[in-house]
């Protein structure tokens, strides 16, 4: 059975490989998944097409939604 799950991906882009400096965002996606650990790749790959300098990604499955 297909469940909607509510994602949240923290993002870490850092702006050179050399630096220290980094930009850190949390985005939040619907992600429509048959388990928790399946919601999770699902976001991850998301996250990841959306922020292709994306460095380091903490992917949390917050909530059943439907």
């Amino acid at each position: 059975m297909v469940h909607t799950y509510e994602v949240l991906v923290d993002i870490r882009e850092y702006f050179e490989l050399t630096s220290s400096a980094s930009h850190n965002e949390t985005a939040r996606y619907e992600v429509d998944a048959e388990s928790r650990q399946v919601a999770d790749g699902m976001a991850r790959i998301q996250a990841k097409r959306d922020h292709p300098k994306c460095t380091e990604c903490d992917v949390r499955v917050t909530r059943l939604l439907r």
